[in-house]
């Protein structure tokens, strides 16, 4: 990462809508994924009136609107206001918080961290100084399962006992520790130091030194590194229940497959879990195979003026089974909506595709054919 920025930067929010090929794009920030079914309706409709009918799901478990016309966000974030998904104007773009997918429905995380997600929320919702936080700064909130963690949140807090979070800071525990009821005030008094401390960085890891944080420490944890993510198909609730999980193909979803569902959860790896259900309908766009496991790629053409190709079509052509790193297709340099996590890049090129490895070119090719063979080897060997 760059140690310093050049400027502010320029995520896209529900008020301030980023000017896309194919017309305005707005992102709606979820902390911790979650949606009620009337929310999900609301974005449905605003989704089908005011845009393309598509729901975008991207790598912080958010979610975005394409092809609004000008001047259409005034009438959004009505919308959104109404169905209770813009608590605070001021602090839209600021809400990126992460919460463990499947916490308190299968049993497998140390505590239900769903109030913990919602009181960091309230917090930095009620604080006018938060405001100033960069639209790429994230929360995480994990339960001790290990998969959002992982993905190297700015802020974390990490279960290590049913009463004790563990403050993680760029991936790196800090020995910090607190209570359930107080890890939220932690989380937001690192975010007010980073502030503090920071000249022109976005992100935590751009500093390069630790938050000057007071407070006794703990000794450190082994913090994941590779997230521990949802298994798909009917998952058992502890409560007799079951949820369903799902891919979404690339990321983009058709609502209307999920009239079915009460509330979802939507998850950093562009997939969406629906909870509490007793008879497990079809969720028509959904998918489960392996084909689609760990694939995604950025919007491509025609939504992206900057991509040189419509990577979505060449990527769903190109995916094949098999179990490894993830891999992301990208329409240019950009590389935009890569997961955080080591993966596979396939990369845009004047001739073709390059594959890449942690910034090294594996290979480049002009045939699909051969890029998604190099693809499929590159992920499997590592």
């Amino acid at each position: 990462m760059p140690s310093s920025r050049s400027g502010p930067d320029r995520c896209p929010g529900a008020l301030r809508v980023h000017a896309a090929a194919d017309g305005g794009l707005a992102r709606v920030r979820l902390p911790g994924g979650a949606l009620a079914r009337a929310q999900l309706d609301a974005l449905a409709d605003a989704s089908s009136e005011l845009g393309d009918g598509f729901l975008e799901l991207t790598s912080r478990a958010n979610m975005q609107i394409r092809g609004l016309a000008d001047g259409a966000e005034e009438e959004l974030s009505a919308r959104l206001r109404d169905a209770g998904l813009l608590p605070s104007a001021a602090h839209e773009r600021v809400r990126n918080i992460l919460g463990s997918v499947l916490t308190g429905c299968d049993g497998n995380g140390l505590l239900d961290v769903r109030p913990v997600v919602a009181a960091l929320d309230a917090g930095l919702c009620a604080d006018p100084d938060l405001v100033d936080l960069p639209g790429r700064f994230l929360f995480a909130v994990d339960d001790g399962r290990g998969d959002v963690i992982a993905l190297r949140a700015d802020v974390g807090l990490y279960a290590v006992a049913p009463d004790a979070f563990a403050l993680v800071l760029a991936g790196k525990d800090s020995g910090l520790r607190a209570h359930p009821e107080d890890a939220a005030a932690l989380a937001l008094d690192a975010a007010r130091t980073f502030l503090r401390v920071r000249t022109s960085e976005w992100r935590v890891a751009e500093l390069g030194h630790d938050l000057p944080l007071a407070g006794e420490r703990a000794e450190p944890v082994a913090v994941p590194a590779v997230p521990r993510r949802p298994p798909l198909g009917e998952i058992p609730q502890r409560d007799g229940r079951t949820a369903f999980s799902g891919l979404v193909p690339l990321g983009r979803l058709d609502p209307a497959g999920l009239r079915a569902a009460g509330e979802i959860i939507v998850t950093p790896w562009r997939g969406v879990v629906v909870p509490g259900i007793t008879d497990v309908p079809d969720f028509p766009g959904l998918v489960t195979g392996p084909d689609w496991a760990g694939l995604t790629s950025c919007a491509g053409r025609p939504g992206c003026a900057k991509s040189l190709t419509d990577v979505r079509d060449d990527a769903a052509r190109a995916r094949r089974a098999g179990g490894g790193l993830p891999v992301h297709w990208s329409g240019c340099e950009r590389q935009c909506g890569s997961p955080a996590d080591r993966h596979v890049a396939v990369v845009a090129a004047p001739g073709g595709y390059e594959v890449r490895l942690g910034g090294e070119v594996r290979a480049g090719f002009g045939d699909l054919t051969a890029t998604a063979a190099a693809a499929a080897t590159t992920r499997r060997s590592e």
